[in-house]
Parts: structure tokens; sequence; C-alpha cells
């Protein structure tokens, strides 16, 4: 199954409560964090959700 690879590139400081919360469900805690995530609807919505904040890869 193919993988997605998050990293945030942004500061949430500024942002909403919910776009917080949802780059630390994704497990993103600070600038340049990366995470490897399955890719799958919910993650995708997720991303999308904090779009402006991360920047994403299909990783194999």
């Amino acid at each position: 199954m193919p993988r997605l690879k998050v990293t945030q590139v942004r500061s949430p400081i500024g942002g909403t409560r919910v776009q917080r919360e949802t780059l630390r469900s994704l497990g993103l805690k600070r600038m340049h964090d990366v995470v490897l995530k399955e890719d799958r609807p919910e993650i995708r919505g997720m991303v999308s959700a904090v779009s402006h904040l991360v920047t994403v890869e299909e990783v194999d």
C-alpha cells in the first residue's frame, strides 16, 4: 500500500484549535517534523484540512 510522507513546513500559531489538533493527531509536533502515514481517505482528509501548513509526497 502506498504511503504518504507528511512534513510540517509552517507554524500553527495563529491557526484555529482544530488545525492544531489535526497536526497533533497526524503526529506533527514542531516545524520540519516528518511522518509516514498509510494512504487512506482519513489521512487524506486530515492533510487537506491543514494543506497550507504541510507538504505531502507519495512514497513507495
